[in-house]
């Protein structure tokens, strides 16, 4: 009976310790995924539809704020901002999936090659793509972690990762206002 108990226990405390350390598991398996351009490994950190309702509303909004009060009451100016929300949601839509990430990796690559910009896999420099190198992590609650970064102007960009059971992934990008 002391057996079982004691096997309860150490079961019990390893999921806890696996399901601590799962955050950074994730972010780790995002690193390598990015800097092997793998983008079905990406994908299986990544909750899309998750990720990408944050996505078309943040970016909803900030293009309302940015086309201002005046735009926003004039009925032209609605039926504007209308057009181009669904278009936002749709480019949201073409690039927040498996299939946009590989055109995303491909493109960066592309792009690379035609700069004369060396790729990782000759040599680059890791620290250029690692978006992830001098990020702060903070658990705020058991199923909910972040990692802040700093994009070049100092504003904060925030990854979040939500917990379902006892796997991660990242489920939110928060963009700078």
């Amino acid at each position: 009976m002391k057996k079982l108990a004691w096997s309860s226990a150490i079961v019990a405390v390893l999921l806890l310790a696996y399901t601590a350390a799962g955050p950074f598991l994730t972010i780790n398996a995002i690193r390598a995924a990015v800097q092997a351009e793998d983008s079905r490994a990406l994908s299986k950190q990544v909750d899309f539809p998750a990720l990408r309702q944050s996505l078309r509303l943040q970016l909803a909004d900030a293009m309302v704020r940015g086309a201002g009060a005046d735009v926003q009451s004039s009925l032209l100016g609605a039926i504007g901002l209308q057009l181009a929300g669904s278009a936002v949601g749709s480019g949201v839509d073409l690039m927040v999936n498996p299939v946009g990430l590989s055109a995303l990796m491909r493109g960066r690559r592309i792009w690379n090659l035609s700069t004369g910009a060396p790729l990782l896999d000759d040599g680059g420099d890791a620290t250029q793509t690692d978006l992830l190198a001098d990020a702060r992590y903070r658990y705020h609650s058991p199923s909910r972690f972040t990692a802040t970064v700093r994009d070049d102007r100092g504003r904060p960009i925030v990854f979040v990762l939500t917990r379902k059971g006892i796997g991660w992934k990242l489920s939110d990008i928060r963009l700078p206002t």
